[in-house]
């Protein structure tokens, strides 16, 4: 107010008649509802003649003070100049030239009411044209409508039509669709109308705020929605501040009750300065935005020097979604500049909305609105994390699933219970560090895969890739080390000591730890609580050190070698669950390595048995040696054959089979049957 930033003054802003209060551009909804487009003859002053406009609001033309038509318009050309009798009212209005004006537009020409149209206001200043208000804060017609007088907007509008028909100036009327705005809080529609509120002066403000994200100092993640920021900054308009609601920050501003003089103070007056009458505060509160705005240094003892503000001035990382760039974050950016001198963060991590199922955003009306404390009472704080995390990309909306909720919390249950399976193992015993074990190639394995997934996961991270890094840390703990390195390392495990066992018990401590560490961000819950269960001194998790790769730990040789054998194992797998082979028989399996591979798969033989349930491995040297009959699938290491006899009875599965090809012979005839009679084929 003391630079001049804001004042109070009369402007066209947006009233909502329901509410009774101001809001700003930015919380009006807009949406396209079918209406019409009338087109009215305006009869010329002078006699010689009349020019017709098109409106989709009949009723705001007893404040029309112009009728305006485009410049270069040849039509209308030897008018502009002249003027017209306002029909209902036969008040004389000139005929005005704007470039504003659209001559594809219905006729082309465009009756001008200030006071009820933001475009026309800004067009009656051009001109200097009177701005008679006829709509008040009520949403009925005022005096200055005349006959019209006390009538909602509404039935003014039927009133107005019928009169026109009935003088024979309501030349057609046409269907018409077109964007009308909303109230964001209780979606009546918005009155514009010219009001005396408080107002910030924005240009000033707008051009350092723009200045800041063009050259890089703040930049917005993605980089699509810094064009939201432009669109609306560049397009700014003065800002309307004043809100006629209870709750909020009432405005400091003092009116004298004798002379009328305003005060803006940082203490209350005792009395007017001017006449030293007595004064009351204005009843009007700030917008709850332009509150919002201070938050990145207010909250932090502003305007006073504090230790916190020194500290924590500027953040970072400001998290926030797509629908309020405009209500918040470029008021934060051009509020931080003027206020404090420096940027309020350097980054806006821009998310989406979560909608439900069906892709519907939730709101009351349609009653689809999730209660977090709901979910978390069925699933658990870390489920719904989770689930919010993975897959989702910056920006992007998400769907809301209880499978997906339900999925999250599977996963919380499978890192318990790995976890009490290496607990369990721990004993009493300290485990050594990995750097002391002596590791075998699962070992080196599995901690070269995390040192690359930690690898990744950082990367993502500072990217904001937070659903790729959930998904990533999801796969490494769910496949890898749960469901491969424990089950290859169980073994191990079980021996009541040895070096063997020192290194599978170091290791698995290890990769769980860092494991735990990585998921911490998004399961802080069950992470913190399973960490302060491992063995030696740790402190509390959220403050332990952000796993970094050790390029000691990583052996691509070993990890090449070990995918191979897991490749094998799947294919095994495969063969037998196509075939249903109870889960408990085992069977002989042949190998014929690829060539040069015969010493890798005598490395990795014991595994391949134990995970692939053989009850014996033989190597040949080429496919032709198989028994006849095999079963075989060909992995990068070795083409595997699996004797049919050892899988399955044979007869009954020929037997099976046999079922299913009579079966499917009678559906091919049944169909052939139906598709030969006409009277089918005709429907």
């Amino acid at each position: 107010y003391e630079k001049g930033l804001i004042y109070r003054g009369d402007r066209i802003i947006n009233w909502c008649p329901c509410c009774g209060t101001a809001i700003s551009n930015a919380e009006v909804e807009y949406e396209d509802r079918a209406s019409h487009l009338w087109h009215i003859r305006y009869p010329l002053a002078d006699g010689s003649g009349s020019i017709v406009v098109a409106t989709t609001r009949p009723e705001t033309m007893l404040g029309d003070t112009a009728v305006a038509v485009h410049p270069d318009d040849a039509r209308y050309r030897e008018m502009v100049g002249k003027t017209v009798l306002l029909p209902l009212m036969n008040r004389e209005i000139p005929i005005i030239a704007d470039s504003y004006v659209d001559p594809e537009f219905g006729t082309g020409a465009v009756k001008i009411t200030p006071a009820h149209d933001p475009n026309d206001y800004e067009m009656a200043l051009r001109h200097d044209l009177p701005m008679p208000g006829v709509i008040g804060e009520d949403g009925r017609m005022t005096g200055a409508a005349g006959a019209y007088a006390g009538m909602a907007a509404v039935e003014a509008r039927e009133r107005v039509v019928a009169d026109l028909t009935a003088l024979g100036l309501l030349v057609r009327t046409q269907d018409y669709e077109h964007s009308v705005g909303a109230c964001y809080r209780c979606g009546s529609t918005v009155e514009p109308l010219i009001s005396k509120q408080w107002f910030v002066s924005m240009k000033p403000l707008a051009e350092p705020a723009i200045r800041e994200v063009r050259e890089g100092g703040i930049r917005f993640v993605p980089e699509r929605f810094a064009k939201v920021y432009f669109n609306w900054m560049e397009n700014i308009q003065d800002w309307c501040i004043s809100r006629q609601l209870w709750w909020g920050h009432r405005i400091p501003a003092w009116h004298c009750n004798a002379c009328e003089n305003v005060v803006v103070a940082r203490e209350a007056p005792a009395a007017c300065p001017r006449c030293g009458g007595a004064v009351s505060q204005d009843e009007d509160v700030l917008d709850t935005w332009f509150s919002s705005a201070l938050w990145p240094f207010s909250t932090l003892g502003w305007p006073d020097r504090t230790p916190e503000l020194d500290y924590f001035y500027p953040t970072d990382v400001l998290v926030t979604g797509y629908d309020i760039i405009f209500f918040w974050v470029a008021r934060m950016i051009f509020s931080g500049l003027e206020h404090m001198g420096q940027k309020p963060f350097h980054t806006v991590l821009i998310h989406g909305l979560v909608r439900d199922a069906q892709g519907r955003k939730m709101s009351k009306s349609l009653g689809n609105g999730i209660d977090p404390l709901d979910i978390i009472e069925q699933y658990g704080a870390d489920a719904l994390r989770f689930s919010l995390t993975i897959g989702s990309a910056p920006g992007n909306d998400m769907r809301f699933y209880d499978e997906k909720v339900e999925a999250a919390r599977n996963f919380a249950n499978k890192i318990w219970n790995a976890s009490r399976f290496a607990l369990m193992n721990v004993r009493e015993e300290e485990p050594i560090p990995v750097a002391s074990a002596k590791l075998n190639i699962s070992d080196r394995w599995i901690l070269s895969r995390l040192q690359q997934v930690i690898g990744e996961v950082t990367d993502n991270l500072e990217r904001y890739e937070l659903g790729m890094a959930c998904q990533k840390i999801y796969d490494f703990i769910w496949s890898e080390l749960c469901d491969w390195y424990i089950e290859m390392t169980k073994q191990r495990l079980y021996e009541e000591s040895g070096e063997d066992r020192q290194a599978a018990l170091a290791t698995l401590v290890h990769v769980l730890g860092d494991s735990l560490r990585l998921l911490h961000p998004f399961m802080p819950f069950v992470t913190e609580q399973i960490w302060g269960a491992l063995p030696g001194e740790r402190g509390s998790i959220m403050v332990s050190p952000w796993p970094e790769p050790d390029s000691e730990l990583v052996a691509q040789q070993e990890t090449a070698l070990v995918e191979d054998m897991m490749e094998l194992v799947r294919l095994a797998r495969g063969i037998r669950a196509e075939l249903k082979v109870p889960a408990g028989r085992k069977s002989a399996m042949l190998l014929a390595p690829a060539q040069g591979r015969g010493g890798d798969l005598a490395q990795m033989e014991s595994f391949i048995m134990r995970l692939a349930s053989a009850s014996r491995i033989s190597y040949i040297a080429s496919a032709e040696e198989a028994p006849r009959g095999a079963v075989s699938a060909v992995g990068r290491a070795a083409q595997l054959f699996i004797p049919l006899g050892e899988l399955i009875d044979v007869d009954r599965e020929k037997e099976r089979v046999t079922g299913e090809i009579e079966k499917t012979r009678r559906e091919i005839a049944r169909g052939e049957t139906m598709l030969a009679n006409p009277g089918f084929i005709a429907k």
